[in-house]
């Protein structure tokens, strides 16, 4: 147990118990980080389990996603690794592996033959219907503890947080 705890004969307790951590955090804003980069590492560790399942990888799944979303005329392999949950620095690779599946087709677009389109196939519009329902009720199932009205405040936190300098610097970077 910290000294700083142990002199007031307090016990460590959320995410520093978790961690087995000795000394406090140095301040809010790290604990705060660090219990975000877990929380979403235990959810995602619980989705990429439930996907394993169907034969693919939550960034799999979310580029499936992405590219249902856009329609018959698909979107830009650039677009798609912008619109990404977690950043994936490889989206040709990717995009390889899900029309290797026959999940995803690409051509060329018209305009400027530089630029190569991403479009969602028939099977992997079908592979989507049948997770849909599976993956939200498992999404309902992970936080309908939570309630709706702290969901709510979650999401506004998280949105503030996103709303940050360091996340426009980032993608500002990124951009570059």
């Amino acid at each position: 147990m910290p000294r700083a705890l142990e002199a007031t004969g307090l016990q460590a307790k959320g995410l520093q118990a978790e961690l087995k951590q000795k000394v406090p955090f140095t301040s809010r804003e790290q604990e705060a980080y660090l219990s975000l980069l877990r929380t979403a590492d235990a959810l995602q560790a619980q989705v990429e389990a439930r996907l394993r399942e169907f034969g693919l990888t939550g960034t799999q799944y979310n580029a499936l996603r992405i590219l249902r979303g856009a329609g018959t005329e698909g979107l830009p392999c650039r677009e798609i690794g912008e619109r990404m949950i977690t950043h994936d620095p490889d989206i040709t690779r990717l995009l390889n592996r899900l029309e290797d599946r026959a999940f995803v087709e690409r051509t060329r677009a018209r305009h400027d033959r530089r630029v190569i389109y991403g479009r969602i196939t028939a099977p992997g519009l079908n592979l989507l219907r049948e997770l849909d329902v599976p993956i939200e009720k498992h999404s309902r199932e992970m936080l309908r503890h939570v309630g709706q009205e702290k969901l709510k405040q979650l999401i506004e936190l998280l949105e503030l947080v996103r709303g940050g300098q360091a996340f426009h610097r980032r993608d500002a970077k990124s951009a570059e």
